[in-house]
């Protein structure tokens, strides 16, 4: 007997950008939207493509968080300067991919309070952002050939800059990713395993094996001067990568660091006031205390300690000053 096969209807999205054409367009992906303000509305995503000729295509994202801005501020810029003459091939510029997120200052949808990172295949049927998942899913991420997504900590975290590639089952395309990497040239270069993988858009990229690179670029939900450089040189780096821009990477010191499982994260258990009591890329060893939890309800009452769970770097940690358990406080990293 064979097996059911879903045959999804096409995706809602649409676009008046020719793909195969050459030069620079600029526009929108429009997405039917009706709701109290605007019955035949639509939700309009920015969108650059600029080709030039046949070559590789490099698909370029900002704002698949909402709260996070040194991407999209890097990939607007990219959008308003880079020339059709500069390049060979494809690159698709998209700054704010889950916009209603974007839009809102929000890490995901105020529409559906959908996490566009966890929404992957999407459906073309189904919530506003399963729909924006889907047509990344079935229509951008096969025209691609490199995929960089730019991550930073959004409002509720803060890292140390870096560019990340993950351990994958395939070691030829894992090396190609991490070539990609290293060609960033972020002050920090991670090696992941993810938590949970189910549902990124890193994870559909790379199923269908694509060179992807991610970011996570400071935080605080702002951008700061240092990290935008960082976004801006490290893009056009990629793109050198790529041979879809001339020349080669510039290559600056990058400090390559792993992260290899769950131990790497310490959450709180505690509400409260939190004391960080070692800084961002600090060295730590196990059993050091890295972080306080402090009561806030009536004096009197010790803080909770948490501690470090292995040697390593901190790389990560909660931005706000008070915490609620469950929450991430602090992430490490090895050296490799």
């Amino acid at each position: 007997m064979l097996a059911s096969v879903e045959f999804l209807p096409p995706n809602p999205i649409s676009t008046s950008l020719n793909f195969d054409y050459d030069g620079v367009q600029h526009g929108f992906l429009k997405l039917p939207y009706s709701h109290d303000d605007s019955a035949w509305g639509a939700i309009m995503i920015p969108i650059t493509v600029i080709r030039n000729g046949e070559g590789e295509t490099a698909l370029l994202t900002g704002g698949n968080h909402g709260d996070e801005y040194e991407g999209p501020v890097t990939l607007f810029k990219l959008a308003n300067t880079l020339t059709a003459d500069e390049i060979r091939g494809r690159v698709i510029i998209l700054p704010a991919m889950n916009y209603p997120a974007f839009n809102a200052a929000r890490r995901t949808s105020p529409i559906d309070g959908g996490n566009l990172n966890r929404m992957f295949p999407g459906r073309p049927d189904g919530t506003t952002t399963q729909k924006i998942a889907d047509y990344f899913q079935r229509y951008l991420l096969p025209m691609a050939d490199y995929v960089l997504d730019f991550h930073s900590g959004g409002k509720t975290l803060e890292f140390v800059p870096f560019a990340a590639c993950h351990i994958l089952p395939d070691k030829e395309q894992e090396d190609q990713c991490r070539a990609a990497m290293e060609a960033f040239s972020a002050p920090y270069s991670m090696q992941m395993l993810e938590m949970d993988s189910r549902g990124m858009y890193d994870t559909a990229a790379e199923a269908l094996g694509k060179v992807f690179v991610t970011t996570e670029l400071g935080g605080g939900g702002t951008a700061s001067a240092r990290n935008v450089r960082i976004a801006d040189r490290g893009v056009r780096n990629f793109l050198k990568h790529a041979g879809i821009l001339d020349g080669v990477p510039e290559r600056t010191e990058s400090i390559k660091l792993d992260m290899p499982g769950d131990e790497c994260f310490v959450s709180s258990e505690d509400d409260g006031l939190l004391e960080p009591c070692v800084d961002l890329g600090d060295t730590v060893h196990e059993g050091d205390v890295i972080a306080r939890v402090h009561n806030i309800r009536r004096t009197g009452v010790p803080p909770r300690d948490y501690y470090a769970t292995m040697d390593g770097l901190l790389v990560a940690r909660h931005f706000p000053g008070i915490v609620r358990g469950g929450d991430c406080i602090a992430v490490l990293a090895t050296w490799y």
